[in-house]
Protein backbone atom coordinates (compact mmCIF):
# COMPACT_ATOMS: atom_id res chain seq x y z
CA UNK A 1 0.00 0.00 0.00
CA UNK A 2 1.49 3.36 -1.01
CA UNK A 3 2.07 6.15 1.52
CA UNK A 4 -0.54 8.39 -0.18
CA UNK A 5 -3.24 5.74 0.20
CA UNK A 6 -2.18 5.14 3.80
CA UNK A 7 -2.41 8.88 4.50
CA UNK A 8 -5.90 9.03 2.98
CA UNK A 9 -6.94 5.97 4.95
CA UNK A 10 -5.98 7.53 8.31
CA UNK A 11 -7.76 10.76 7.38
CA UNK A 12 -10.88 8.83 6.30
CA UNK A 13 -10.84 7.10 9.70
CA UNK A 14 -10.70 10.53 11.40
CA UNK A 15 -7.20 9.87 12.74
CA UNK A 16 -4.41 12.44 12.70
CA UNK A 17 -0.85 11.07 12.82
CA UNK A 18 1.67 13.24 14.69
CA UNK A 19 5.38 12.86 15.44
CA UNK A 20 7.11 14.38 18.45
CA UNK A 21 10.13 16.41 17.34
CA UNK A 22 13.19 17.63 19.28
CA UNK A 23 11.78 20.98 20.43
CA UNK A 24 8.86 19.21 22.13
CA UNK A 25 6.26 20.15 19.51
CA UNK A 26 4.58 17.91 16.96
CA UNK A 27 4.49 17.74 13.18
CA UNK A 28 1.70 16.24 11.08
CA UNK A 29 2.50 13.14 9.09
CA UNK A 30 0.32 12.47 6.08
CA UNK A 31 -3.07 13.94 5.26
CA UNK A 32 -4.85 16.25 7.69
CA UNK A 33 -8.41 15.18 8.66
CA UNK A 34 -11.07 17.88 8.32
CA UNK A 35 -11.96 18.04 12.02
CA UNK A 36 -8.46 19.17 13.08
CA UNK A 37 -9.01 22.63 11.60
CA UNK A 38 -11.76 23.20 14.21
CA UNK A 39 -9.00 23.27 16.85
CA UNK A 40 -5.99 24.37 14.77
CA UNK A 41 -7.29 26.95 12.21
CA UNK A 42 -3.78 27.48 10.75
CA UNK A 43 -3.06 23.77 10.35
CA UNK A 44 -3.13 23.90 6.54
CA UNK A 45 -0.11 26.23 6.42
CA UNK A 46 1.51 25.11 9.66
CA UNK A 47 2.17 21.37 9.70
CA UNK A 48 5.12 21.63 12.08
CA UNK A 49 5.49 23.11 15.54
CA UNK A 50 2.07 22.06 16.83
CA UNK A 51 1.79 22.37 20.64
CA UNK A 52 -1.69 20.82 20.93
CA UNK A 53 -2.49 23.40 23.59
CA UNK A 54 -6.11 23.48 22.37
CA UNK A 55 -6.43 19.85 23.50
CA UNK A 56 -6.49 20.34 27.27
CA UNK A 57 -6.53 16.63 28.13
CA UNK A 58 -3.47 15.86 26.01
CA UNK A 59 -1.13 17.74 28.36
CA UNK A 60 -1.71 15.12 31.08
CA UNK A 61 -1.55 12.20 28.70
CA UNK A 62 1.76 13.40 27.19
CA UNK A 63 3.46 12.95 30.59
CA UNK A 64 2.60 9.24 30.49
CA UNK A 65 3.35 9.08 26.77
CA UNK A 66 6.87 10.50 27.28
CA UNK A 67 7.60 7.81 29.88
CA UNK A 68 6.24 5.23 27.46
CA UNK A 69 8.40 6.45 24.55
CA UNK A 70 11.50 6.32 26.76
CA UNK A 71 10.74 2.74 27.81
CA UNK A 72 10.81 -0.48 25.80
CA UNK A 73 7.12 -1.33 26.19
CA UNK A 74 5.94 -3.24 23.08
CA UNK A 75 2.23 -2.49 23.48
CA UNK A 76 0.76 0.93 22.52
CA UNK A 77 -0.33 3.32 25.29
CA UNK A 78 -4.00 4.36 25.03
CA UNK A 79 -5.38 7.45 26.73
CA UNK A 80 -8.99 6.51 27.09
CA UNK A 81 -11.89 8.67 25.88
CA UNK A 82 -12.05 12.41 26.58
CA UNK A 83 -14.24 15.28 25.38
CA UNK A 84 -13.10 18.60 23.88
CA UNK A 85 -15.15 21.67 22.87
CA UNK A 86 -14.29 23.71 19.78
CA UNK A 87 -14.58 27.48 19.37
CA UNK A 88 -18.22 27.13 18.33
CA UNK A 89 -19.13 25.18 21.49
CA UNK A 90 -19.48 21.81 19.75
CA UNK A 91 -18.37 18.75 21.70
CA UNK A 92 -16.05 16.10 20.22
CA UNK A 93 -14.96 12.77 21.67
CA UNK A 94 -11.32 11.74 21.22
CA UNK A 95 -8.94 8.94 22.07
CA UNK A 96 -5.15 9.16 21.77
CA UNK A 97 -2.58 6.39 21.24
CA UNK A 98 1.18 6.64 21.78
CA UNK A 99 3.37 4.32 19.64
CA UNK A 100 7.10 3.87 19.12
CA UNK A 101 8.16 3.10 15.52
CA UNK A 102 11.88 2.78 14.76
CA UNK A 103 12.78 5.22 17.55
CA UNK A 104 10.19 7.70 16.28
CA UNK A 105 7.66 8.95 18.84
CA UNK A 106 4.24 8.74 17.18
CA UNK A 107 0.97 10.09 18.57
CA UNK A 108 -2.40 9.17 17.02
CA UNK A 109 -5.48 11.23 17.87
CA UNK A 110 -8.80 9.75 16.76
CA UNK A 111 -12.19 11.47 16.52
CA UNK A 112 -14.51 8.71 17.71
CA UNK A 113 -18.01 9.63 16.49
CA UNK A 114 -20.00 6.36 16.19
CA UNK A 115 -17.33 4.36 18.03
CA UNK A 116 -17.88 6.56 21.07
CA UNK A 117 -21.62 6.01 20.91
CA UNK A 118 -21.12 2.25 20.68
CA UNK A 119 -18.86 2.27 23.72
CA UNK A 120 -21.33 4.41 25.63
CA UNK A 121 -24.13 1.98 24.79
CA UNK A 122 -22.01 -0.92 26.08
CA UNK A 123 -21.24 0.91 29.31
CA UNK A 124 -24.88 1.91 29.74
CA UNK A 125 -26.04 -1.65 29.09
CA UNK A 126 -23.56 -2.94 31.65
CA UNK A 127 -24.86 -0.49 34.24
CA UNK A 128 -28.46 -1.46 33.49
CA UNK A 129 -27.65 -5.16 33.81
CA UNK A 130 -25.90 -4.50 37.10
CA UNK A 131 -28.95 -2.68 38.46
CA UNK A 132 -31.23 -5.51 37.30
CA UNK A 133 -28.97 -8.06 38.99
CA UNK A 134 -28.92 -6.10 42.26
CA UNK A 135 -32.71 -5.78 42.21
CA UNK A 136 -33.02 -9.51 41.55
CA UNK A 137 -30.75 -10.36 44.48
CA UNK A 138 -32.79 -8.11 46.77
CA UNK A 139 -36.05 -9.72 45.62
CA UNK A 140 -34.66 -13.20 46.23
CA UNK A 141 -33.54 -12.17 49.71
CA UNK A 142 -36.97 -10.70 50.47
CA UNK A 143 -38.74 -13.88 49.34
CA UNK A 144 -36.43 -16.16 51.34
CA UNK A 145 -36.89 -14.03 54.47
CA UNK A 146 -40.65 -14.04 53.90
CA UNK A 147 -40.68 -17.80 53.42
CA UNK A 148 -38.62 -18.26 56.58
CA UNK A 149 -41.10 -16.15 58.57
CA UNK A 150 -44.11 -17.99 57.13
CA UNK A 151 -42.57 -21.36 57.92
CA UNK A 152 -41.88 -20.28 61.50
CA UNK A 153 -45.51 -19.15 61.91
CA UNK A 154 -46.81 -22.40 60.42
CA UNK A 155 -44.55 -24.37 62.71
CA UNK A 156 -46.08 -22.73 65.77
CA UNK A 157 -49.63 -23.43 64.59
CA UNK A 158 -48.90 -27.06 63.69
CA UNK A 159 -47.31 -27.55 67.09
CA UNK A 160 -50.47 -26.21 68.76
CA UNK A 161 -52.67 -28.50 66.65
CA UNK A 162 -50.52 -31.54 67.50
CA UNK A 163 -50.67 -30.71 71.21
CA UNK A 164 -54.45 -30.34 71.09
CA UNK A 165 -54.85 -33.68 69.32
CA UNK A 166 -52.60 -35.33 71.87
CA UNK A 167 -54.79 -33.99 74.68
CA UNK A 168 -57.89 -35.29 72.92
CA UNK A 169 -56.42 -38.78 72.80
CA UNK A 170 -56.84 -39.03 76.61
CA UNK A 171 -60.59 -38.45 76.32
CA UNK A 172 -63.24 -41.16 76.16
CA UNK A 173 -63.76 -41.39 72.38
CA UNK A 174 -65.67 -43.79 70.18
CA UNK A 175 -63.61 -46.13 68.02
CA UNK A 176 -64.50 -44.13 64.91
CA UNK A 177 -63.58 -40.82 66.55
CA UNK A 178 -60.28 -42.29 67.75
CA UNK A 179 -59.56 -43.46 64.19
CA UNK A 180 -60.09 -39.95 62.87
CA UNK A 181 -57.99 -38.59 65.73
CA UNK A 182 -55.07 -40.83 64.76
CA UNK A 183 -55.38 -39.66 61.15
CA UNK A 184 -55.22 -36.06 62.31
CA UNK A 185 -52.19 -36.74 64.50
CA UNK A 186 -50.44 -38.49 61.62
CA UNK A 187 -51.12 -35.60 59.23
CA UNK A 188 -49.98 -33.02 61.81
CA UNK A 189 -46.74 -34.96 62.29
CA UNK A 190 -46.11 -35.07 58.54
CA UNK A 191 -46.73 -31.33 58.23
CA UNK A 192 -44.33 -30.70 61.10
CA UNK A 193 -41.66 -32.79 59.37
CA UNK A 194 -42.21 -30.87 56.13
CA UNK A 195 -41.84 -27.53 57.90
CA UNK A 196 -38.65 -28.67 59.63
CA UNK A 197 -37.28 -29.84 56.29
CA UNK A 198 -37.87 -26.42 54.76
CA UNK A 199 -36.32 -24.66 57.74
CA UNK A 200 -33.31 -26.94 57.72
CA UNK A 201 -32.70 -26.34 54.03
CA UNK A 202 -32.82 -22.56 54.28
CA UNK A 203 -30.93 -22.29 57.55
CA UNK A 204 -28.24 -24.65 56.26
CA UNK A 205 -27.45 -22.17 53.49
CA UNK A 206 -26.30 -19.66 56.06
CA UNK A 207 -25.32 -21.61 59.14
CA UNK A 208 -24.07 -25.13 58.43
CA UNK A 209 -21.82 -24.26 55.50
CA UNK A 210 -20.27 -21.21 57.16
CA UNK A 211 -19.84 -22.62 60.67
CA UNK A 212 -18.61 -26.17 60.03
CA UNK A 213 -15.24 -26.80 61.68
CA UNK A 214 -13.94 -30.34 61.44
CA UNK A 215 -12.83 -32.04 64.65
CA UNK A 216 -10.89 -35.28 63.90
CA UNK A 217 -11.84 -36.62 67.31
CA UNK A 218 -15.52 -36.44 66.36
CA UNK A 219 -15.17 -37.81 62.83
CA UNK A 220 -18.22 -39.98 62.00
CA UNK A 221 -17.79 -43.58 60.89
CA UNK A 222 -19.47 -43.93 57.49
CA UNK A 223 -19.68 -47.73 57.60
CA UNK A 224 -21.37 -47.70 61.00
CA UNK A 225 -23.75 -44.93 59.90
CA UNK A 226 -24.73 -46.94 56.82
CA UNK A 227 -25.39 -50.05 58.90
CA UNK A 228 -27.50 -48.07 61.38
CA UNK A 229 -29.62 -46.44 58.67
CA UNK A 230 -30.08 -49.83 57.01
CA UNK A 231 -31.30 -51.38 60.26
CA UNK A 232 -33.67 -48.50 60.85
CA UNK A 233 -35.30 -48.80 57.41
CA UNK A 234 -35.64 -52.60 57.32
CA UNK A 235 -39.20 -52.70 58.76
CA UNK A 236 -40.52 -50.12 56.26
CA UNK A 237 -38.89 -51.92 53.33
CA UNK A 238 -40.20 -55.29 54.53
CA UNK A 239 -43.80 -54.04 54.78
CA UNK A 240 -43.57 -52.63 51.22
CA UNK A 241 -41.99 -55.86 49.95
CA UNK A 242 -38.79 -54.10 48.88
CA UNK A 243 -35.39 -55.67 49.49
CA UNK A 244 -32.77 -53.60 51.31
CA UNK A 245 -29.24 -54.96 51.02
CA UNK A 246 -25.64 -54.06 51.78
CA UNK A 247 -22.94 -54.19 49.08
CA UNK A 248 -19.77 -56.24 49.31
CA UNK A 249 -17.20 -53.39 49.23
CA UNK A 250 -18.05 -52.06 52.67
CA UNK A 251 -16.71 -55.20 54.39
CA UNK A 252 -13.22 -54.71 52.96
CA UNK A 253 -12.75 -51.16 54.29
CA UNK A 254 -9.73 -50.65 56.51
CA UNK A 255 -10.74 -47.12 57.55
CA UNK A 256 -14.27 -45.72 57.36
CA UNK A 257 -14.14 -42.43 59.27
CA UNK A 258 -14.80 -39.36 57.12
CA UNK A 259 -14.70 -35.57 57.28
CA UNK A 260 -18.17 -34.54 58.38
CA UNK A 261 -20.56 -34.34 61.29
CA UNK A 262 -22.50 -37.32 62.68
CA UNK A 263 -25.98 -35.80 62.90
CA UNK A 264 -25.92 -34.31 59.41
CA UNK A 265 -24.34 -37.45 57.95
CA UNK A 266 -27.27 -39.46 59.32
CA UNK A 267 -29.68 -37.01 57.72
CA UNK A 268 -27.91 -37.28 54.36
CA UNK A 269 -28.14 -41.07 54.51
CA UNK A 270 -31.77 -40.90 55.62
CA UNK A 271 -32.70 -38.63 52.70
CA UNK A 272 -30.96 -40.81 50.11
CA UNK A 273 -32.40 -44.09 51.39
CA UNK A 274 -35.86 -42.63 51.92
CA UNK A 275 -35.73 -41.22 48.39
CA UNK A 276 -34.85 -44.67 47.01
CA UNK A 277 -37.65 -46.24 49.09
CA UNK A 278 -40.31 -43.88 47.68
CA UNK A 279 -39.26 -44.58 44.09
CA UNK A 280 -38.85 -48.35 44.33
CA UNK A 281 -41.73 -50.66 43.31
CA UNK A 282 -42.35 -53.96 45.16
CA UNK A 283 -40.10 -56.92 44.40
CA UNK A 284 -37.09 -54.69 43.70
CA UNK A 285 -33.85 -54.08 45.61
CA UNK A 286 -32.16 -51.03 47.10
CA UNK A 287 -28.43 -51.50 47.71
CA UNK A 288 -26.13 -49.43 49.93
CA UNK A 289 -22.37 -49.72 49.66
CA UNK A 290 -19.16 -47.90 50.56
CA UNK A 291 -15.93 -48.34 48.58
CA UNK A 292 -12.37 -47.09 49.10
CA UNK A 293 -11.02 -44.49 46.63
CA UNK A 294 -7.64 -43.62 48.13
CA UNK A 295 -8.10 -40.34 49.99
CA UNK A 296 -11.88 -40.63 49.70
CA UNK A 297 -14.73 -43.01 50.48
CA UNK A 298 -17.53 -43.43 47.95
CA UNK A 299 -21.04 -44.06 49.25
CA UNK A 300 -23.59 -45.38 46.73
CA UNK A 301 -27.35 -45.87 47.01
CA UNK A 302 -28.80 -47.82 44.06
CA UNK A 303 -32.41 -48.69 43.33
CA UNK A 304 -34.29 -50.49 40.56
CA UNK A 305 -37.04 -47.95 40.06
CA UNK A 306 -37.90 -45.94 36.95
CA UNK A 307 -34.98 -43.53 37.34
CA UNK A 308 -35.07 -39.74 37.27
CA UNK A 309 -36.89 -37.87 34.53
CA UNK A 310 -34.38 -36.29 32.08
CA UNK A 311 -36.04 -32.87 32.45
CA UNK A 312 -34.99 -32.61 36.11
CA UNK A 313 -31.83 -34.74 36.16
CA UNK A 314 -29.54 -31.71 35.81
CA UNK A 315 -31.20 -29.79 38.66
CA UNK A 316 -31.93 -32.60 41.10
CA UNK A 317 -29.93 -30.99 43.89
CA UNK A 318 -31.54 -27.55 43.67
CA UNK A 319 -34.26 -26.19 45.93
CA UNK A 320 -37.86 -27.34 45.41
CA UNK A 321 -37.08 -29.82 42.64
CA UNK A 322 -39.19 -32.97 42.70
CA UNK A 323 -40.45 -35.55 40.26
CA UNK A 324 -43.87 -35.40 38.70
CA UNK A 325 -46.66 -36.84 40.76
CA UNK A 326 -44.60 -36.85 43.98
CA UNK A 327 -46.94 -34.93 46.25
CA UNK A 328 -46.40 -34.14 49.88
CA UNK A 329 -42.69 -33.42 49.51
CA UNK A 330 -40.98 -30.06 49.49
CA UNK A 331 -38.24 -31.02 47.07
CA UNK A 332 -35.56 -30.08 49.60
CA UNK A 333 -34.08 -33.42 50.69
CA UNK A 334 -31.49 -33.71 47.93
CA UNK A 335 -30.77 -29.98 48.14
CA UNK A 336 -29.94 -30.40 51.82
CA UNK A 337 -27.69 -33.35 50.94
CA UNK A 338 -25.75 -31.27 48.41
CA UNK A 339 -25.08 -28.20 50.57
CA UNK A 340 -24.16 -30.43 53.53
CA UNK A 341 -21.76 -32.65 51.59
CA UNK A 342 -20.17 -29.67 49.83
CA UNK A 343 -19.65 -27.88 53.17
CA UNK A 344 -17.44 -30.84 54.13
CA UNK A 345 -15.41 -30.60 50.92
CA UNK A 346 -17.18 -33.59 49.37
CA UNK A 347 -19.23 -34.10 46.23
CA UNK A 348 -22.58 -35.67 45.43
CA UNK A 349 -24.17 -36.76 42.17
CA UNK A 350 -26.60 -38.95 40.29
CA UNK A 351 -26.29 -41.39 37.40
CA UNK A 352 -28.80 -43.58 35.61
CA UNK A 353 -28.06 -47.29 36.02
CA UNK A 354 -27.58 -49.22 32.78
CA UNK A 355 -29.91 -51.97 34.01
CA UNK A 356 -32.53 -49.42 35.08
CA UNK A 357 -33.06 -47.35 38.19
CA UNK A 358 -31.02 -44.67 39.93
CA UNK A 359 -27.57 -44.50 41.47
CA UNK A 360 -26.88 -41.68 43.91
CA UNK A 361 -23.29 -41.29 45.10
CA UNK A 362 -21.50 -39.25 47.75
CA UNK A 363 -17.71 -38.86 47.83
CA UNK A 364 -16.28 -37.85 51.21
CA UNK A 365 -12.69 -37.27 52.26
CA UNK A 366 -11.24 -39.70 54.79
CA UNK A 367 -10.64 -38.32 58.26
CA UNK A 368 -7.06 -39.64 58.40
Amino acid sequence: MSESITDQLFAALNIVVLELIEDGSFKVIGQIPDWLSQFEPDIASKRDGLTLEKFHFIANFLIDAENYWNSSEPEPLISGIWIETDVSGNEYQFEATAISLRDRKILLIELLKSAYQDKQLIVQKGRENRLIYERLVKEIQKKEILLHCIVHDLGGQISAVATSLELLSSENLTPLARKFLEIGKSQAMQQGMLIREILNAFSSDIESIETFIFDPNLAPDLAIAVQQILDGFRPSFAISNINLSLGSNIDSLEESKVVGEKLHLDRVLFNLVENAFRHSPPQTTVTLDVSDEGEFLLLTVEDEGTGVSPDIANKLFEKFVQGKGKTGRAGLGLYFCRITVESWGGTIGYTLRESGGSRFWVRLRKAV
